[in-house]
């Protein structure tokens, strides 16, 4: 089932992209570019697994920024408010 992105988009666009599963991420950057690292980690694992690295630079970084809240925005009004994994974590404690 095609989500709301795609029909705005048109059907032809993101045909043959591949999605991958990410739980772990880490961001870094230098004065040119950021750098956006997507990975795996399993709760029987100690090590991360990254298989994605995304490099932009900081003017479309700051417009991915914007595209994430705005979309998260949109799925809390949809199906309620996100708990952050911080959130959870202290939970636990």
């Amino acid at each position: 089932m095609p989500d709301e992105r795609q029909e705005k988009q048109g059907s032809s666009q993101g045909v043959g992209i591949e999605g991958k599963y990410a739980n772990y991420f880490q961001v870094g950057h230098n004065a040119f570019e950021f750098l956006l690292d997507f990975g795996q980690l399993y709760l029987e694992g100690k090590q991360e697994h990254f298989h994605t690295r995304i490099v932009t630079s900081p003017t479309y970084a700051v417009e991915l920024l914007k595209v994430l809240a705005e979309s998260i925005e949109q799925y809390e009004r949809t199906f309620g408010s996100l708990e952050s994994k911080d959130d959870d974590d202290r939970d636990r404690c």
